[in-house]
């Protein structure tokens, strides 16, 4: 009898004494990218039919005056190309959560129960502050950036706002934040893992300030107020993230008993609980 079977939640299951070979690791890999890519393809299905109510939903955060003239195109091909584009985002996004389970199913091959209960909150967490982190860039800097830009100058310029240079605008802005909200969990991870200490980030707490300023100043804002709205709730996140990292964090791992003795350390099943 195999010993290997499948969960209803699609996990793949081990027994203690069985080593998978490549081509079962092959055969998993190939059932979880097409599982990915049937998800995404079904997205995108359901964006494009969605297409209208996406577009009105990104044009919503322009000025009303922008609104009024609407977005130009300056090739025959734009039009199409551009809703592809937006549709293929949106799908992205939709498929977010599928995609993470998909990786920690294909990397874990054998969890226990509570192991994989854990794992779904992460995923959810990460899925959750991904989202956050979109919707802060929606309603709060987004339009707050598209006044600025676009009312630089004054009188000066009259504006005219081109539909592939603005969506992808407004896509890669929505990225980067919907990524910066995903510091507290990967804090939380590299102190699990024994690769920082909650003392360090306390105590190198002016660099995070400083590089916390740097990625607010690389996102696509440019006006400083823009840049202060991103960098609250990026210093808030960081205070989280402290706070994770001290309940889910380890000793450093070249401090442990097992790597100073040359012997890895042994690891849990439950390897996502917080130390006893």
């Amino acid at each position: 009898m195999n010993s290997r079977f499948r969960m209803p939640l699609g996990l793949r299951t081990v027994a203690p004494d069985e080593r998978l070979s490549i081509v079962d690791h092959l055969s998993e890999l190939r059932r979880r990218l097409i599982v990915s890519i049937a998800a995404l393809v079904v997205a995108f299905i359901v964006a494009y039919v969605r297409r209208t109510e996406i577009l009105h939903l990104l044009i919503r955060p322009l000025p009303p005056e922008q609104r009024h003239f609407g977005l130009i195109t300056l090739a025959p091909t734009e039009p199409f190309i551009t809703i592809m584009e937006v549709c293929l985002w949106a799908s992205i996004l939709i498929t977010l959560p599928v995609w993470l389970y998909q990786v920690y199913a294909f990397v874990i091959p054998a969890v226990g129960r509570h192991s994989r209960r854990r794992m779904l909150a992460v995923v959810a967490a990460v899925s959750a502050l991904f989202l956050g982190g979109v919707l802060f860039g929606y309603y709060i800097v987004l339009p707050i950036a598209l006044r600025f830009f676009l009312g630089f100058g004054g009188s000066q310029f009259t504006s005219q706002v081109r539909a592939q240079d603005y969506f992808g605008f407004v896509a890669t802005l929505l990225l980067m934040a919907g990524l910066t909200f995903e510091v507290p969990l990967a804090m939380a991870a590299f102190a699990r893992m024994g690769l920082v200490t909650p003392a360090m980030y306390r105590k190198h707490w002016r660099l995070a300030i400083v590089g916390i300023a740097a990625i607010a100043a690389f996102l696509p804002t440019g006006d400083p107020f823009s840049m202060l709205l991103i960098m609250m709730p990026m210093i808030g996140l960081y205070v989280i993230g402290i706070w994770l990292a001290s309940l889910f964090g380890r000793p450093l791992v070249w401090q442990r008993g097992a790597w100073l003795e040359g012997t890895p350390p042994n690891q849990s099943d439950d390897s996502l609980a917080p130390p006893a």
